[in-house]
């Protein structure tokens, strides 16, 4: 059994262990210490990463009481060696666990459900519920966690088994034998944990929830806490910023300024449309009685290409085709009142780079072709 460090003092950054075995397979050398403040990968939450001696560790586990050390150099056996733990990768770890069972104990005794799936990933924490949780509650849920970190309540953290074990209120996925670790956050949460925590609630500093989606028979929600939630909330701060001084309006009014600039454009776009359907008209009478007609135009939206391909076609009696764009990106349309276009479009396809398809007689894609190839396809059919 290797003394656990991490449990008597999870603030613990650098301890001295001796070397009681280190042996090679393909991805490092394992090592195992008679004591250690390295955390393995247990519980939802990710080993920790440091240094032994001059060598890096990069993995930690757990086998039958036992940690292993998974490093990228050789340990010679009996030396005493120096462990300095990965101490930004570790605090963030205990500030996004901490900051999950404070959310989930808050969660499951509003709704009385279960946590029934925990991630601690590299960018966001991920947490499942067996209940339908309705986004309008998170802000209320955040406030509450909020208010309860920032109360700085201390931490209990007890182990118990047997009688005391089963008195014991606490949540817990499935049955726990023997001796039980609890975690206990008074006014919040108590839970059966193996991760490693804060000390005192207010070490957590920040609890910010993301999202919550419909996910099995309940719900995924995505949280951020600590310093992770501090850069988070700063980056989309800089962003708002930022999009406040393109519109000349103050930051907390932005979004009022992005639905005037919406109407405005909406606006726009609809004098654009009502020109564009006068402009296709007018090219229409042009192409009265002309036949086959190919025409280029410069870059428009598929829509406005289907629209033109489309008023040509009632007047010049024969198949129209439609490219808008530049030498190597059309988008195009080609159609017919009568017959079936599509062994045409298969063709033009397969000769000149070309996607897309549509109805007998008519259809849309791209082409990544040359305007002479093109006009020398139509030419030949």
């Amino acid at each position: 059994m290797s003394e656990k460090l991490y449990y008597n003092d999870p603030f613990l950054q650098e301890f001295t262990a001796a070397v009681l075995s280190c042996e090679q397979d393909k991805t490092g050398w394992k090592v195992v210490l008679d004591r250690t403040a390295f955390y393995p990968e247990g519980g939802g939450q990710p080993a920790d990463t440091g240094m032994l001696g001059d060598a890096k560790v990069i993995d930690v586990r757990e086998k039958e009481g036992v940690i292993v050390h998974t490093c990228d150099k050789a340990l010679n056996v009996g030396d005493t060696v120096t462990g300095r733990i990965d101490w930004v990768r570790r605090f963030d770890h205990m500030q996004q666990h901490s900051g999950e069972h404070i959310v989930s104990g808050i969660i499951c005794a509003r709704y009385g459900c279960d946590n029934v799936g925990f991630h601690l990933g590299k960018d966001i924490v991920t947490i499942d519920f067996n209940h339908d949780i309705s986004p309008e509650d998170l802000p209320s849920i955040e406030a509450q966690a909020n208010a309860f970190i920032w109360s700085d309540t201390p931490i209990d953290i007890r182990f118990l088994e047997g009688d005391a074990l089963r008195q014991a209120e606490y949540r817990s996925k499935k049955f726990i034998p023997g001796l039980v670790r609890l975690v206990a956050f008074p006014g919040a949460d108590c839970c059966a944990c193996c991760g490693t925590h804060v000390l005192r609630a207010g070490q957590v500093g920040l609890v910010k929830l993301l999202s919550c989606q419909k996910f099995r028979e309940g719900v995924r929600m995505e949280l951020l806490c600590g310093k992770r939630a501090f850069d988070y909330l700063s980056g989309t701060w800089e962003q708002n910023l930022a999009v406040s001084r393109a519109l000349s309006a103050k930051p907390l009014q932005t979004h009022a300024a992005v639905e005037r600039l919406k109407g405005e454009l909406e606006s726009v776009k609809l004098r654009a449309a009502t020109l564009e359907t006068a402009d296709f008209a007018r090219k229409g009478a042009e192409y009265a009685n002309k036949g086959d007609v190919v025409l280029f135009e410069g870059d428009m939206s598929a829509d406005s290409v289907r629209r033109l391909c489309d008023a040509v076609l009632d007047t010049c009696g024969g198949r129209c085709a439609v490219f808008a764009g530049e030498d190597g990106n059309f988008k195009y349309a080609v159609g017919i009142r009568e017959g079936d276009i599509r062994p045409l479009v298969k063709e033009l396809n397969g000769a000149l780079n070309g996607r897309g398809g549509g109805k007998p007689n008519f259809a849309q894609g791209s082409i990544a072709a040359k305007e002479a190839d093109i006009k020398a396809f139509f030419e030949k059919n």
